[in-house]
Formats: structure tokens, C-alpha cells, sequence
């Protein structure tokens, strides 16, 4: 017999755990709410905002958090996680099996810098709570620490090809609005903004904030954790992802690869040669 350690099993009612929704025969709750009172009087981003949050967002802050959402659905088929998209729908997946294999590329590198940016602005808050100073001092000591020991890449800063990201200015303004109309304290905009302007003294040339860093501001202004914050960027792009992976489908292409038969792939191995004749397994004199 197996020995008991005393301790009562778990009810199956409480294996699971959740405070999000509420399920009975003919009835659905989310956070309290019956579906039905939510269903055409909250918008999506409030909806967003409940499930994640557990309240009810006022619509001036739906509407900013649904601006950033907007900023980030697309950046064309350049980008890795569009690419892959439609790439699969093109080896005859289901729509499904295009977006999964996208969100899964959706890491560090490639999804990841909104994140890292929302904890590099707390960084800089926290720094300048610590040594009781502006925070240009502080995003001076934060981004010289992350340049020596992670790298001198400052997630949500520079692009590779906008010269200025248009949708980091238009969200912006919509932040220094909100801040002037007492929405935010505005503490994460003067984080971001001294970071710019630490890496432009830095680098003597302007490197503006970009799309992750935008929406990183957003968020955090908001409220929203920074893994939430990466949670986030994904749900706006599976938008994106979404609509591409469709448009591909639409095409009744097979098996397209990254790049077009045209432009050929660089070979950097051995050149050509003979398997060394001892290791050749001969039978009956015959191969």
C-alpha cells in the first residue's frame, strides 16, 4: 500500500486557479462582468485591458494603449516573423500553423526590444530615486552600464531604415498630450527622452526613438509590466501576421523560400571532392 503523508489532495474544483473569467451553464464572466454587459459597450483595447489588468480602463487611456496597438500591427514582408508566415502558408499549413510558427520567432532579438526598453526606463527611474538626481544623469550611468556589459545597442533606439520612425512621433505626441491633460505622470516620456538624449552626445549624432520605444513609453506610462509589455507587441502584430499569412494563401503559391531563384544562397563548405577511398565499403568488388 502507498504510504500517505497526511496532507489532504487537492479538491479537482481548485486544481485550477483563476480570478480572469466564470463559467456556469448559460452564463459567462470576465472579472466579475457578465459577458453580455461588455459585449458592444467596451471596445477591443478595453477589453484588452480587463483581461490583463482586472479593470475597466477609462476610454482616453483605452485609446492610447489602442494607439500603440495600432503603431505595431506591420512592417511588410522584410520582417522575419511576416516572412515566415507566408512562407508556410505556401508549404499548404492552416492559417494556424503560419501564425504559431511566426509568434514563435517573436523573441530578444526579433519582438523583444519593447520589453527591454520598458525595463531600461525603470532602470533609469530607480537610478535617479538612488542617487537622488535628474534623470539625465541617470540615463547617463544606465546606458554607459548597459553599453560596457551588454552591448552598445540600446533597445528602441535607431532603425535600420526610417531615418526617423514616423510612428514613434505620432504616438509621442499623443503622450505629451495625455501628460498635459493630467492622464500620466509623463515620468517614463522624461526617461525616454534623456536617453536620446544621452546617446546622441554619445554617438555626436541624432539616434531617435523608434517603434519599440515608443509603445514602451506607452505602456509603461499605463502601467503594464514589462512581460506584458512583449505580450503586447505580439498581439499587435499577430494582426499583421494575420494578414499576411491570408494574402499569401490567396496566392496558390507552393513552397517559396526566403529569397527568389534569381538570387542564390552562399556555398561556404569544402569544394568539391572523392570520399578517401579507406573508408569506401566494398562488396563483391562492387559498390
Amino acid at each position: 500500500m502507498k504510504p500517505t503523508t497526511g496532507k489532504p489532495s487537492t479538491p479537482p474544483e481548485q486544481w485550477w486557479k483563476t480570478s480572469i473569467i466564470d463559467v456556469q451553464p448559460g452564463e459567462i464572466g470576465i472579472r466579475g462582468y457578465p459577458i453580455e454587459t461588455l459585449i458592444g459597450n467596451l471596445s477591443y483595447a478595453q477589453m484588452v485591458w480587463l483581461m490583463l489588468r482586472g479593470e475597466v480602463p477609462s476610454k482616453p487611456l483605452a485609446t492610447l494603449l489602442e494607439a500603440a496597438l495600432v503603431a505595431a500591427v506591420d512592417h511588410g514582408p522584410q520582417a522575419p516573423s511576416i516572412a515566415i508566415a507566408r512562407m508556410s502558408m505556401t508549404c499548404g499549413v492552416d492559417i494556424n500553423n503560419a501564425m504559431a510558427s511566426a509568434i514563435n520567432v517573436l523573441g530578444d532579438v526579433h519582438g523583444g526590444a519593447g520589453q527591454q526598453c520598458m525595463d531600461l526606463f525603470r532602470s533609469v527611474l530607480e537610478c535617479a530615486s538612488a542617487e537622488q538626481c535628474g534623470v539625465a544623469h541617470a540615463s547617463d550611468i544606465v546606458v554607459g552600464d548597459h553599453q560596457r556589459n551588454v552591448s552598445k545597442m540600446i533597445p528602441g533606439y535607431g532603425h535600420r531604415f526610417h531615418p526617423v520612425d514616423p510612428r514613434a512621433t505620432r504616438l509621442l505626441a499623443l503622450v505629451e498630450q495625455a501628460r498635459c491633460e493630467g492622464l500620466l505622470t509623463g515620468q517614463y516620456l522624461a526617461a525616454a527622452r534623456a536617453i536620446e538624449a544621452t546617446l546622441a552626445r554619445r554617438a555626436n549624432k541624432a539616434i531617435p526613438i523608434n517603434i519599440d520605444g515608443a509603445t514602451a513609453v506607452i505602456y509603461s506610462e499605463l502601467g503594464f509590466s514589462a512581460t506584458l509589455g512583449r505580450g503586447l507587441f505580439i498581439l499587435s502584430r499577430s494582426v499583421g501576421i494575420l494578414a499576411h499569412a491570408y494574402e499569401q494563401s490567396q496566392a496558390q503559391e507552393r513552397i517559396k523560400g526566403p529569397m527568389p531563384p534569381s538570387v542564390p544562397y552562399t556555398y561556404t563548405g569544402p569544394a568539391r571532392r572523392n570520399v578517401p577511398s579507406s573508408t569506401v565499403r566494398y562488396e563483391n568488388d562492387q559498390y
